[in-house]
């Protein structure tokens, strides 16, 4: 990243004094301190066209309270990526627990997300985020992706790709509006302090799907920390009725069948990288023990 040093001066107006921490997975996050003494957090990504939205709508959120890191440029190309610096929000922790209590924990944070989110208008952040794009136009089951699909797909087991077959035809059969939404709300992205939400992290996750479907993704994946792992069925449950409590609105019965669906897209997303991958198949064996009753419930 030998580009990191000059677009911090040039963005910033100052360059890196020291490296605080990197992460690489679908972006590359580096941690710095500033010569001036200050800390901030630098992401770069491949611009798939939607990362100006994504940090247009974390900046909005930022500005009305929520608790978000505060974007600190707006997205620069450099090096053929997209970048952008936003404020170092130490502290916190993942909430540690997949019980029903823990799930309405995080489900007043999501409802308190989904509410402020309806007050900021953005160009949709399209394609959706590649673990939730289950509304895809590629040929074949699964979304384009090519470091994946390159690999021998006969080692994703049958019960993996009959449960997100199953599951997206249920979902591509709906026909609800579309709102803004983090279809990533893992365990890993929420760090609480004192028992108190501190950061919503991962805003590169935002997504264009029906309220019921994010909801339902949620539900499924907040107790998700490494590897991602779908929460136990009564606590989606439980994740869901508040969610819809602390809405004011009861989902719709196909609402509520949309949201189960979408509830198992991420797992079998994350079951078939795992197979893909030779990894101990830990979302695999929950995929298994838990699809048919999603599915059920799903009405798929």
């Amino acid at each position: 990243m030998d580009w990191l040093a000059p677009w911090c001066a040039e963005h910033l107006g100052a360059e890196p004094a020291a490296v605080l921490f990197e992460r690489r997975s679908l972006s590359a996050v580096t941690g710095l301190r500033l010569a001036d003494g200050r800390e901030v957090v630098v992401k770069a990504r491949e611009d798939e066209g939607r990362a100006s939205a994504c940090v247009t709508t974390q900046a909005r959120l930022a500005e009305q309270g929520f608790p978000c890191p505060r974007p600190l440029t707006p997205v620069i190309a450099a090096d053929g990526v997209a970048v952008h610096a936003e404020e170092f929000r130490p502290g916190g922790a993942p909430l540690a627990g997949d019980t029903p209590d823990v799930a309405v924990r995080c489900a007043e944070v999501f409802a308190r997300l989904m509410t402020e989110l309806t007050g900021v208008t953005v160009p949709p952040p399209l394609p959706n985020p590649r673990w939730a794009r289950w509304d895809h136009a590629d040929p074949g089951l699964w979304p384009s992706i090519g470091f994946l699909d390159g690999r021998d797909q006969s080692v994703v087991p049958a019960y993996v790709v009959e449960t997100a077959t199953r599951a997206r035809k249920r979902l591509l059969a709906a026909e609800l509006p579309c709102v803004l939404g983090h279809a990533d709300f893992e365990a890993q992205n929420l760090r609480w302090r004192d028992g108190e939400i501190r950061s919503v992290d991962d805003w590169d996750s935002l997504a264009w799907q029906p309220e019921a479907t994010l909801a339902g993704a949620a539900c499924g994946a907040f107790a998700g920390v490494s590897p991602p792992t779908p929460a136990p069925i009564e606590s989606s449950a439980a994740f869901l009725t508040a969610y819809e409590d602390l809405r004011g609105r009861r989902f719709t019965a196909e609402e509520r069948e949309i949201a189960w669906a979408a509830s198992l897209w991420p797992a079998a997303h994350n079951a078939r990288w795992e197979a893909l991958h030779g990894d101990r198949p830990v979302c695999g064996d929950a995929v298994r023990d838990q699809a048919a009753e999603r599915l059920r419930r799903a009405n798929a």
